[in-house]
């Protein structure tokens, strides 16, 4: 599916004021550095006119999207609002299994009106612990985070994250943050993991009064969790829980809470979301509870076939064309 000249001007223009670079900028937008070049030349030479589509005459490439596909994106888009083109194509393909790339599904939606402007990046801080985790409940994150209840003031959600899947184990809505409040969310983490006494995770946490206390060394120690601290000043190396609490807080702050129940079921509302529906671009785009519970192979292969079924039906449908095409021209010669 080729650009207009204004979308081209504005990719054009998303690179020259990148941070990223040329070159990690056009691997997030999926378009070659050959084929942006070759547009910045004439962009620069010509103006808009020199980034105006050639006539295409009546041939098509193989590999264009039906119109059948493309009105089943815009219905998608439109059912669910609220995701971005990477997550409609995952979507598309888990729920109606077809296959369209994320940048196809955005030129598709740009075309129709329905995104006015680039989406391409997010520029973040790096979220990544220095050792890299290979398996479930090997690494667990705890923070913190606070909210303010109209009427009865400040409240702190404790949160444990499985560093590996990214998949909320366990929270906990506090009146304090005390050792005994992480104590307790722990605790509760382990009856839902079903972790045996070999099985323990570490404990990455921040270096806050709570976390560095005798008190809580003492239960970690009696529970067999090790537990580890990030470096102080550097926010980055629990950068998973520290995200997900962004992340968290943007959704649930846009309301008001007058009760803590409201704000618990708000939360609770969300963790479901966050484990169970929101694809994960870290996690080669599956969800947190299916790297948690094991399916993100299943998954991952099951959208392969997928995405070879789409080609390959595109291919026919092509070749159909043409063969129809070609009869017609023998007939009428």
């Amino acid at each position: 599916m080729k650009l207009t000249a204004q979308e081209k001007q504005e990719v054009i223009k998303l690179v020259e004021g990148s941070e990223l670079g040329v070159h990690q900028t056009l691997q997030k937008l999926g378009i070659a550095k050959s084929t942006f070049y070759k547009w910045y030349k004439v962009y620069l030479d010509q103006g808009m006119v020199g980034l105006e589509p050639k006539p295409p005459g009546n041939r098509r490439q193989w590999n264009t999207i039906p119109e059948g596909e493309r009105t089943l994106v815009v219905e998608l888009a439109l059912e669910y609002s609220d995701l971005s083109p990477r997550e409609l194509a995952c979507k598309l393909s888990d729920t109606r299994g077809v296959f369209i790339s994320e940048s196809s599904v955005y030129r598709i939606l740009k075309s129709r009106g329905l995104i006015t402007t680039p989406n391409h990046i997010l520029l973040s801080a790096s979220d990544s612990f220095e050792k890299k985790t290979q398996f479930v409940h090997e690494m667990w994150q705890t923070d913190f985070t606070y909210f303010k209840i109209i009427g009865w003031g400040w409240y702190y959600l404790s949160t444990i994250i499985d560093d590996y899947s990214r998949y909320i184990v366990h929270w906990e809505l506090c009146s304090t943050m005390k050792a005994e409040n992480v104590q307790f969310t722990i605790a509760q983490a382990l009856i839902k993991a079903e972790l045996k006494t070999s099985q323990r995770p570490v404990l990455l946490s921040d270096n806050g009064a709570c976390y560095v206390s005798s008190e809580l060394k003492d239960y970690l120690s009696t529970v067999n969790i090790k537990s580890i601290h990030g470096k102080v000043m550097h926010p980055q190396t629990q950068g998973k829980i520290e995200r997900y609490h962004r992340s968290m807080k943007n959704v649930v702050k846009l309301e008001n809470y007058y009760h803590p129940e409201q704000l618990i079921d708000a939360i609770q509302d969300f963790v479901e979301y966050y484990n169970h529906e929101r694809y994960h671009e870290s996690l080669q785009n599956v969800t947190p509870s299916d790297v948690y519970y094991g399916r993100q192979e299943q998954i991952l292969q099951k959208r392969a076939l997928i995405k070879q079924q789409s080609l390959k039906r595109r291919k026919q449908l092509f070749l159909k064309e043409k063969i129809l095409h070609l009869n017609n021209e023998t007939l009428y010669n």
